[in-house]
């Protein structure tokens, strides 16, 4: 496999590029047009902006600050940059003001000194200055540097927070660079994200996505409501509105991965003149993590975030960990922050559908070229790389070579085979391989980078066995690339689809008196429902799940969690799941492997056993304490991905019936255990005994 460095974009790469962004044209028309099906939105035309006297700045408060482009107007606090109001077609304030100043739009960071508790950080500007201010644009800075003196009370990171308001723009721009000069003390960061709170009296309509929105309940209704098993989880007993009474609110009911996260927000619908309030991520490319990588969106406050870094869904193994003077600088977002309105209620859902629209033209424009931060690398400066990804499997259709049909192709630092996914410092630039496996990764920051895939259906990690090096506007065009998953022989059975995902396992209907109403409709979004661990004991009150291979189906009868059996006041047991078999012919000398692919590891040790169901005995096999991921507590069917490739020696298998015991061994609480993505037994391909 050849690495060319191609100086031009040759005649056979532009027609390449055009396919894919014809492609990718047709792509975002048929999702608008989805839009407007499911939803019964019609294309509405949005009152127009007020005239457009270009952008003003009010600085007669030596505490304040206004930015004023005559359609949204910004007031920020000064040196430190908390947003204090935003005030849109005749509303004051549309953030929260019975709030603090500081508590209405900022940026805020979970840190630590490796070894001790955690930090939580608003962090606030010492410096205040103008990077651009003229009639077309205006960029702040709110910046504060670290000295020693702030050891142990202070993140130690130089973070300088910035702002645009351009001419003719519905909303503004943030964007955060974090900079470590060498010789900064040891440090781990959980958490990078910017938070707007908005008015609670006017915004009470949620939207993620064309089925995930909904009227919400409030904060007023959490408070009053009875706490669950964490404090997250609030059952609604006295909620202001009776639709609310016995449903279930919990923030993580709303999360989504990476790659869906780039519109969410609120909208006013009781007002005579609704307005929506956006958050529009145009690229994923500073987010932790990779593309499926889960993460919070909005939730009840009325609270709306930009999430940059975090560790839910993943633990602390995706931690941003600097050694004692290790530099290191980033730029995270720009994110746009975008307003609209409605002319009257009966158009309050087109604002949904216009901030879909928004988010397109957001994408369009990236990487932006406005921003004045020479840290922030403009699309003339990026590279391309493209290529074309084939897999073959020598017992999957005869060895062929297999397009890698919609194959998630990406560069992250270099690592281990799987190492984007715990990897948090760097950029991280993804696309899907379109259903002959070509693929197309532009606007990439100059650098070194590893280029990693995986492929659904089939198991493992792909990595390419030489670094990337990407130039200032350099394109690299790759020659087929194969990957061969892991494979030891042919399978002898299988349970469940590799797709690094439980969905396709059963999921149970929730309690009636602990549901939320939206996921009743949205029968695909069920596992987002609270309280589904439970289940499993009213299930299995005494007997674990047995799934008999050729008989049970894996849609209906495996739990999509395995989780401990809850006994009473507060105690848990281990559960022991058996996968019985038949071996109907002889046994073939050798090892057989079981391919044990697990989809979220929550503070669970799973032990593996074949054809000895006593635990007085070693296992064959055992993970150890592993995971972080909280999926099954925070409703997801996903954390990380772990493959485990277990050689069996063939004398532990038996002709006839053989059983495999799968035993999550911790039980302290209720959300500990394993999610599987995808089980297979491979028998050796060598004579018989």
């Amino acid at each position: 496999m050849k690495e060319k460095v191609v100086g031009g974009r040759s005649k056979v790469f532009f027609l390449f590029w055009l396919g894919m962004t014809l492609r990718l044209c047709f792509l975002l028309g048929a999702s608008s047009e989805k839009t407007t099906l499911r939803r019964g939105l019609r294309e509405t035309n949005l009152p127009p902006p007020t005239s457009d006297p270009g952008v003003m700045l009010n600085t007669k408060n030596r505490q304040q600050l206004v930015v004023d482009n005559g359609i949204v107007s910004v007031t920020f606090s000064r040196p430190e940059g908390y947003i204090l109001g935003i005030s849109y077609q005749g509303i004051d304030n549309i953030l929260e003001d019975e709030n603090e100043d500081q508590d209405r739009g900022y940026l805020d960071v979970v840190w630590n000194t490796p070894g001790k508790p955690s930090n939580f950080q608003r962090i606030f500007g010492t410096n205040f200055s103008f990077i651009a201010a003229d009639e077309n644009m205006v960029e702040l800075s709110f910046s504060r540097t670290w000295t020693s003196s702030m050891n142990g009370s202070s993140v130690p990171m130089n973070i300088d927070i910035r702002y645009i308001l351009r001419r003719g723009d519905s909303g503004f721009y943030s964007y955060v660079i974090f900079d470590r000069p060498e010789g900064f003390p040891a440090l781990e960061i959980d958490q990078v994200r910017i938070v707007f709170k908005l008015k609670k009296d006017r915004f009470k309509y949620m939207a993620i996505s064309d089925e995930r929105q909904r009227n919400m309940p409030t904060m007023r209704d959490r408070e009053t409501g009875q706490i669950l098993a964490y404090r997250e989880a609030v059952l609604l007993t006295r909620p202001s509105n009776p639709e609310f009474r016995g449903e279930v609110d919990d923030k993580y009911q709303y999360s989504c991965e990476n790659k869906a996260n780039t519109v969410h927000g609120w909208i006013s619908v009781d007002a005579k003149a609704p307005v929506g309030f956006w958050m529009i991520t145009a690229s994923n490319e500073f987010r932790n993590a990779g593309p499926v990588k889960q993460d919070l969106t909005s939730h009840v406050g009325p609270i709306t975030l930009s999430m940059f870094v975090s560790t839910h869904y993943a633990g602390k193994e995706v931690t941003m960990a600097f050694e004692e003077g290790e530099p290191y600088k980033k730029v995270f977002g720009p994110v746009f922050a975008y307003i609209n309105n409605a002319s009257s209620e009966d158009d309050t859902l087109s604002l949904w559908y216009d901030a879909v629209q928004q988010q397109a033209k957001e994408v369009r424009s990236w990487p932006y070229e406005f921003p004045q931060s020479v840290d922030f690398i403009p699309p003339s400066l990026r590279g391309i790389v493209l290529g074309r990804l084939l897999v073959q499997d020598r017992y999957f259709r005869g060895g062929k070579l297999l397009y890698a049909n919609n194959a998630y192709v990406g560069l992250a630092l270099p690592g281990d085979e799987g190492s984007w996914q715990i990897e948090s410092k760097g950029y991280q630039f993804w696309t899907q391989a379109d259903t002959k496996g070509f693929f197309l990764i532009n606007n990439i920051v100059p650098g070194d980078y590893n280029l990693y895939a995986w492929v659904p259906g089939f198991i493992g990690d792909y990595r390419y066995n030489a670094t990337i090096t990407i130039t200032q506007g350099g394109v690299i065009k790759l020659d087929s690339l194969v990957y061969v998953p892991p494979r030891n022989g042919p399978t002898m059975w299988e349970i469940g689809f590799a797709d690094r995902t439980a969905a396709e396992f059963y999921v149970p209907d929730p309690y009636p008196t602990l549901m939320n109403k939206l996921y009743n409709e949205y029968r695909t979004d069920k596992f987002r429902q609270y309280g589904l661990w439970e289940r499993y004991t009213d299930l299995y009150p005494n007997d674990d799940l047995v799934y008999t291979v050729g008989v049970s189906k894996y849609s209906k009868d495996w739990f999509f969690a395995h989780v401990t059996r809850n006994t009473g006041n507060k105690t848990y047991q281990p559960t022991t799941w058996q996968i019985v078999f038949e071996h109907p012919t002889q046994i073939i000398r050798g090892n057989y492997t079981l391919q044990l692919a697990l989809a979220c590891t929550a503070d669970a040790d799973l032990q593996v056993r074949f054809n000895d169901p006593s635990t007085a005995n070693p296992p064959d096999f055992a993970t150890g304490k592993i995971g972080g991921d909280s999926a099954i507590a925070r409703h997801g069917v996903h954390g990380l991905y772990r493959l485990f490739s277990i050689n069996i020696t063939s004398d532990r298998i038996v002709r006839g019936t053989n059983t495999i015991y799968l035993r999550q061994s911790r039980a302290m609480n209720p959300f500990q255990g394993v999610m599987y993505d995808y089980i297979r037994l491979e028998r050796p391909p060598i004579t018989l005994m």
